[in-house]
């Protein structure tokens, strides 16, 4: 009878002293030390010309992905120029259709501020209007009945630290714990964003799907994706756990320097860019106009 010999390497305790690299000699190296760089503008009119046209990539990221559910969801942009006002996607627009010129830029009354021959998603604005009121740090939101995302929600729980992507999201995931059907009402929008509290940026809504926020429509949509993952991983171990195989859980030091290194609002914007580059080139950029 043959035997198998299975070698595990134990990984060395971390410290919780995060740099860019490991290697304090290698500081001035910028080709490993600058990888993650958010645009600045100081013309904010240029600024929201170029987030409106991020904002219509990640629809069409989006819809690639397969996260269109007919006509819900939605992402919102708070306005670099007006900065109590956001734009929102017209309705019902398929995600793969949507272009920078569609994004409509409403108030917080809900009041078209440029000419469109669309409607806004009512519960869509009622979710967005309360965040963007809530939190002056989240400049953009994105909010999806994606598979993964919606069946993990029914659980009422939070991702645990299976996977080093999970770790993006320790100590940084809220839960908004019960379901008062279609948002429709903008005290509904105001639970949601207490929900959400002052500083996590995601939060997972019971029995309905995920929310992601950021400072940047790219960090937003980074985010989303990645929960959007970690909620399918935590669905596969839990089914395998089901049948008796044991998950081995990420410790708390682990996770807080996981999440410190690559949970940032600067990681996540350049795990979006591949995607935004790949669909830029797909489409040939006629989301931009």
């Amino acid at each position: 009878m043959s035997s198998t010999t299975v070698t595990r390497a134990v990984s060395q305790p971390v410290q919780l002293k995060v740099d860019n690299v490991a290697d304090k000699s290698s500081e001035k190296n910028k080709l490993i030390n600058e990888l993650w760089v958010i645009p600045e503008f100081t013309d904010k009119y240029e600024e929201r010309q170029w987030a409106k046209e991020h904002m219509a990539g990640a629809f069409r990221v989006f819809a690639k992905l397969g996260f269109n559910d007919g006509a819900g969801g939605h992402i919102s942009l708070r306005d670099p120029v007006q900065t109590d006002c956001f734009w929102i996607n017209p309705y019902p627009v398929h995600f793969g259709l949507v272009k920078a010129s569609d994004l409509i830029l409403v108030n917080e009354d809900g009041d078209a501020l440029v000419e469109t021959q669309y409607k806004v998603n009512r519960a869509g604005f009622m979710i967005h209007a309360a965040l963007h009121k809530a939190r002056p740090d989240v400049h953009a939101a994105c909010h999806m009945h994606t598979p993964h995302g919606r069946a993990w929600s029914v659980f009422g729980k939070p991702i645990e630290m299976l996977c080093q992507d999970s770790c993006y999201f320790y100590n940084d995931l809220s839960i908004y714990e019960g379901f008062g059907g279609v948002v429709l009402a903008r005290e509904e929008g105001e639970r949601i964003a207490e929900a959400l509290g002052p500083k996590n940026m995601s939060v997972i809504l019971q029995n309905h799907g995920l929310l992601t926020c950021g400072g940047t429509v790219d960090e937003a949509a980074g985010r989303f994706i990645a929960l959007e993952r970690a909620c399918q991983t935590q669905l596969l171990a839990e089914a395998a756990a089901a049948n008796g195989i044991r998950k081995t859980y990420i410790g708390e030091e682990e996770a807080m320097y996981t999440k410190e290194g690559a949970g940032t609002a600067a990681v996540l914007f350049t795990q979006f860019k591949p995607e935004y580059d790949m669909i830029l080139k797909e489409t040939n950029g006629d989301f931009l106009d």
